[in-house]
């Protein structure tokens, strides 16, 4: 089970709660003050019935205006649809780029489909247009593009208090998977400009989609900056990196598994056979699977139990 609670952030202003999810869900911002109540980034939908409960636990009877996410993928809106459906008059605000797919629930567009995650239908009302201010809480932010992780991704910055909100775009120990190198496409050269941008903007406290509110911004940014020039002398280590971190993903969903229906899955899940075909065609589906397994049980992800490969 995933547990959920509030971060300790001090320095925070008054009126944002951050709940600092496992793995499995992105973690959620909840903002109460005199615009109103909203809610940044919903989790994975397995949790939607905790994160309901968490935001209700944090609105102690108040209604949810408001909900955010700082990008599409179904860790950060999974729950949005259980949000949806206990506030029906929530207004729901997404990036560009992606509206008319979800207007029309393409989940091969949106990735569920192709990279065998799951994320209940769900509405949005309008955009986050990058350049753009929005009013959460007490204060006004800025919404910036942040493309990289996520081309269509954005990042929330509140000047007077030097507070980002940073999605997948930085954490304190990196950044998410580059998806766009992975289907063909420039994803290095927006990260770098992603991280040049919230060098410029200085923040002094970062609320990353991922693990715990931090300050110490040069230091992530130093992190970020070694691990995307890895990435680049070797595109090919971050295709494999980029595939165990979704098998592993998908273990955290299901602890534990007979390895034979994870291979099973390997084999039928498209977005790891254009990753193989891409980056790794000299082993055949099967062979490639059951190195991806290994991997993860080398690296200390993942245990053998007999048949079952099991969550570690």
């Amino acid at each position: 089970m995933n547990t959920s609670a509030p971060a300790s952030a001090p320095d925070l202003p008054h009126g944002i709660t951050v709940l600092e999810r496992g793995w499995l869900s992105a973690n959620n911002i909840l903002f109460q003050g005199r615009h109103g109540c909203a809610l940044v980034d919903s989790g994975y939908f397995i949790h939607a019935g905790q994160t309901v409960d968490l935001v209700l636990c944090g609105l102690q009877g108040k209604p949810l205006n408001l909900l955010i996410n700082t990008h599409l993928h179904s860790d950060h809106c999974g729950g949005n649809a259980a949000l949806q459906a206990q506030w029906p008059h929530l207004r729901t605000l997404i990036p560009p780029g992606q509206f008319q797919h979800v207007r029309d629930w393409n989940a091969d567009a949106l990735s569920y489909q192709p990279t065998g995650q799951t994320c209940p239908r769900f509405h949005a009302d309008d955009v986050l247009a990058p350049g753009s201010e929005i009013a959460l809480g007490d204060s006004i932010w800025q919404i910036h593009a942040a493309p990289g992780h996520d081309t269509h991704a954005v990042i929330l910055f509140e000047p007077a208090a030097r507070v980002l909100i940073s999605g997948d775009a930085l954490w304190e120990n990196g950044f998410g998977v580059v998806f766009p190198e992975l289907d063909g496409e420039e994803g290095f050269e927006d990260v770098d400009a992603t991280l040049e941008l919230i060098e410029r903007l200085a923040p002094r406290v970062v609320i990353p989609g991922h693990g715990p509110v931090f300050g110490d911004v040069p230091g992530a940014l130093a992190i970020a900056r070694r691990r995307l020039a890895g990435f680049r002398s070797d595109p090919v280590k971050h295709a494999r990196h980029a595939a165990k971190v979704l098998l592993k993903y998908k273990l955290l969903e299901w602890q534990r598994i007979p390895i034979g229906e994870a291979l099973r899955w390997l084999r039928a899940t498209p977005y790891f056979q254009v990753l193989r075909q891409r980056h790794f065609s000299s082993r055949d589906a099967d062979q490639w699977a059951a190195e991806l397994i290994q991997d993860l049980v080398d690296g200390g992800a993942a245990a053998r139990d007999g048949e079952l490969l099991v969550n570690a």
